[in-house]
């Protein structure tokens, strides 16, 4: 790969915390190995991680997706950054130049959805070398005051605005599957409609949408930037490292037609 082109990789919470925790419950092992699989990387790569256990819980607990609340806002801001720190330290013992990003202090939202983000320190951070780690966040919010940022709202995003050649969804899942159980090679407008039923939520919490918010944010991208994305299972070892390597893994997110008229 063009080591000018920029990789975006999204870890979910799922992956690297125990969801079904009440409280923020790190998946350590799972951190230490991703990070190794990352540092082989020679390239542009920015790191999205989702909050797990450290932000869905908290954001449940105090009711954050219908209401306004001070103490809330603070306590799974400060919880998310808590995880964020152990993966910016693994990532760097792992000899992976990581560095933190708070969407809190660099993104805006109106009603939920992103309204503008401060991509300079990105951006001078990719040029020097650095890996930027962002996460899922409270965010301000100019209707709401304060509102949930998914990674998965993210890493959209951040593609449309950086060109990103490369987008990876490191999920607990294969990719996306069919109601048998088997990995679907490619999603696209084509056949969303058809295998929408077997997009269900997280069998944990999640107030982000589950896989069917994850697809419905990467057709989206692919309809504005005419990219592909790839969900895969990051608990799975190697999966990352072939991403990252350009191996086609797990479900292609796509435009239409891309993979041909029946992906089902």
């Amino acid at each position: 790969m063009d080591k000018d082109k920029i990789t975006i990789l999204k870890i979910g919470g799922s992956v690297i915390t125990d969801k079904s925790a009440d409280e923020g419950a790190a998946r350590m092992n799972a951190i230490e190995r991703i990070s190794c699989e990352i540092a082989g990387f020679q390239g542009k790569l920015i790191i999205v991680h989702g909050a797990g256990s450290f932000g869905h819980p908290q954001v449940k607990r105090f009711g954050l997706q219908g209401k306004f609340d001070h103490t809330g806002s603070i306590i799974t801001h400060m919880s998310v950054r808590k995880l964020n720190t152990m993966v910016v330290k693994t990532l760097n013992s792992a000899g992976v130049n990581a560095l933190p990003l708070h969407p809190m202090a660099c993104a805006v939202s109106e009603n939920g959805r992103i309204r503008s983000m401060f991509l300079e320190p990105i951006k001078e951070m990719l040029n020097n070398g650095f890996v930027p780690v962002l996460h899922g966040d409270m965010v301000m919010d100019t209707e709401l005051g304060t509102s949930v940022l998914s990674g998965d709202q993210i890493v959209p995003y951040l593609a449309i605005k950086m060109k990103a050649a490369r987008i990876g969804i490191g999920s607990a899942e294969e990719g996306v599957l069919d109601n048998d159980g088997e990995v679907l090679p490619a999603i696209s407008k084509d056949n969303f409609e058809r295998i929408k039923a077997c997009l269900g939520g997280s069998t944990n919490t999640d107030v982000t949408g589950g896989m069917l918010g994850k697809v419905l944010e990467l057709l989206e991208l692919s309809e504005q930037s005419n990219s592909t994305s790839y969900i895969f299972n990051a608990g799975n070892a190697g999966n990352v490292s072939c991403f990252l390597k350009g191996e086609n893994i797990g479900t292609a997110v796509c435009g239409v037609g891309k993979y041909g008229s029946d992906l089902s």
